[in-house]
């Protein structure tokens, strides 16, 4: 919640959806902040423009704001709405369709900037998640409609290089999400049939594959339980709202609502107040799912980690595996429909690689290919980091509401 000290003199938010996966560690762009206003004397509505995952998120420390740390200690400084905006519904755009592994690593096994901070955060939002889908937090089953498969992640380098930097930064990790040094043996228990180029695989045991689209519908769910707890307080007057309505002008919001948070991802540059001025570069990615022939007895161990090497296979089942992904700079596509020709390039690109490390693969057959666009932020010492900040001195805003942006997390 003290990372969300904007929302404090909020009576209502407004989030506006699309993204393309789930929770990620983000840092502030370089966007200003606005000077601080005195508090309003009615209750307004504060509204933030987001999609798909990192929306919905969004959402929940907004919802946990409290009073002390308003302006005031009224009871009506503790009264917030928020209202989400997202024409796809909740899971409907990119971040529905991602392939769902989550670990607070690079893929060369480096610890992400303030990675530490938010794998404890997004382990808070999965337990809230699994509480509202009524699943037990100890659930291993590996059943295909699991909101999360706990197997973890193997990462077996394919060229020298790749090698000796995994060696060097296996030996830093975080407790909550160690690292587990493998020779090849060891990792072909774990996974029958994994190839090791250079004898060696990182293992990250509490890495996780989750269900993107369930995992913001239960997310969901979690932020209106949240509210309705709330708002059974005398003190507490709290509430979320979906519309499934799709917002072409930010400047129509300015007069319902104290705030507007702008989590569009790729689609935050179709907004006629940000055309060409945001630091984004879109880029469409391609997932193709397989699965095992019914006429196949073997099945994928459920004990057995995902994979992530030059392309990455997310195991969702005993039967299921999604293979990802692939890059298409400056594409315009935002569709998760894909074609015949456009599936068949991804899966000529995508399965030499996943064989490269899962030779077994050859033996699954292709059943479908999703899409989505990923905003990707400027390349900094630290990383890739995400935009965060206001808007209002970008847009010439003089209105007493307040605009917001959430955006460049790309793939993650």
């Amino acid at each position: 919640p003290e990372r969300w000290t904007w929302t404090r003199c909020c009576r209502r938010l407004l989030l506006l959806l699309p993204i393309l996966s789930p929770i990620s560690p983000s840092t502030p762009g370089e966007l200003s902040h606005p000077p601080p206003r005195p508090p309003r004397p009615r209750p307004r509505r504060q509204e933030g423009t987001a999609a798909a995952l990192c929306a919905t998120p969004s959402s929940a420390p907004a919802l946990r704001v409290s009073p002390s740390r308003g302006t005031s200690s009224s009871p009506r400084d503790s009264r917030v709405s928020v209202d989400i905006y997202d024409e796809n519904g909740v899971g409907g755009g990119a971040s529905g369709v991602s392939g769902g592994l989550l670990h607070p690593y690079s893929p060369k096994v480096k610890l992400l900037w303030r990675g530490a901070e938010f794998w404890k955060e997004s382990m808070d939002l999965l337990r809230s998640a699994e509480q509202a889908n009524g699943t037990s937090v100890s659930n291993t089953t590996s059943q295909d409609d699991n909101l999360i498969w706990r197997r973890g992640i193997v990462r077996p380098p394919t060229t020298e290089k790749a090698a000796a930097i995994l060696l060097e930064n296996v030996q830093k990790c975080l407790e909550s999400c160690s690292l587990q040094l493998l020779d090849s043996d060891a990792a072909q228990r774990l996974i029958p049939g994994l190839c090791t180029p250079f004898d060696f695989a990182v293992y990250m045991p509490l890495a996780l594959n989750i269900n993107p689209k369930k995992y913001l519908q239960a997310l969901f769910s979690a932020c209106q339980n949240l509210a309705d707890e709330a708002s059974s307080l005398p003190s507490e007057q709290k509430e979320i709202k979906l519309y499934k309505q799709h917002v072409d002008n930010l400047h129509l919001l300015a007069g319902n609502y104290d705030s507007v948070i702008i989590c569009l991802g790729a689609k935050a540059c179709s907004l006629p107040e940000l055309a060409n001025k945001l630091p984004l570069r879109t880029c469409r990615g391609v997932i193709a799912e397989f699965q095992l022939p019914s006429t196949t007895v073997e099945e994928y161990d459920s004990q057995s980690a995902s994979i992530l090497s030059d392309a990455w296979l997310a195991f969702q089942g005993p039967r299921t595996v999604s293979i990802g992904s692939t890059w298409q700079w400056i594409s315009e596509n935002d569709s998760s429909t894909v074609s015949d020709e456009e599936s068949l390039t991804a899966i000529e690109e995508l399965l030499p690689k996943a064989s490269g490390v899962y030779p077994r693969i050859s033996k699954w057959d292709f059943v479908r290919a999703r899409a989505g666009i990923r905003a990707m932020p400027p390349l900094t010492t630290n990383g890739s980091l995400p935009l965060l900040g206001c808007l209002d001195d970008l847009l010439g805003n003089k209105s007493n509401c307040t605009f917001w942006l959430v955006g460049g997390l790309g793939a993650r």
